[in-house]
């Protein structure tokens, strides 16, 4: 069990996807991107500006999806990343993310959540009494759905750890990345 999703849609943010992207590939991992449907998706690269008081907004990299939400068969996977952006606020209502995501909470396996990734799993039903990390503008999200935001650059609450923004990377990903790596261990013994 070697492949690990990262859950994209057009407007997802580049540095939320890509970092843990290549990270899974130093681990070992095949990073499995999906999406709504299998084609390119373009991602945003997001940025609070100073002086600003919303987010800035420019196109980013593209990413082709490996594989659409509704061919997910979730045996197959270790883990899941859960990418910010635009596009957690469009994609979550998709019935198959949604089973996905719930797949994910019951199996104990590793997620991650970065920004506005956490309105999916929020969406789903799976943060109730979960304390997770988000972009403070998303707060509202988490909690109205049972979560408990802390505003932390790294928070690991049992199989969930997330960050806020891609200024967490190197805080929350490397903790996951162990996560998946210790399951991995354990299903190999």
């Amino acid at each position: 069990m070697n492949q690990v999703l990262i859950i994209i849609g057009d407007a997802t943010e580049t540095l939320d996807t890509m970092y843990p992207f290549y990270r899974l590939i130093e681990a070992g991992f095949r990073p499995v991107v999906a999406a709504p449907e299998r084609r390119r998706y373009q991602m945003v690269l997001h940025e609070v500006k100073p002086g600003w008081t919303i987010t800035k907004e420019w196109e980013g990299y593209t990413l082709e999806a490996d594989v659409a939400f509704s061919d997910i068969r979730e045996d197959d996977y270790a883990g899941i990343l859960f990418s910010g952006g635009r596009a957690p606020e469009y994609i979550r209502y998709d019935p198959d993310l949604v089973r996905v995501t719930r797949h994910f909470f019951a199996a104990n396996k590793p997620v991650a959540s970065v920004c506005h990734g956490v309105e999916i799993p929020a969406y789903a039903d799976c943060v109730r009494g979960r304390r997770m990390a988000t972009v403070p503008k998303c707060r509202f999200d988490l909690e109205v759905c049972g979560g408990i935001f802390v505003n932390e650059p790294c928070v690991i609450d049992g199989n969930l750890i997330s960050g806020r923004t891609f200024h967490d990377n190197g805080h929350y990903v490397g903790p996951w990345i162990r996560l998946l790596e210790d399951a991995r261990a354990a299903s190999s013994t």
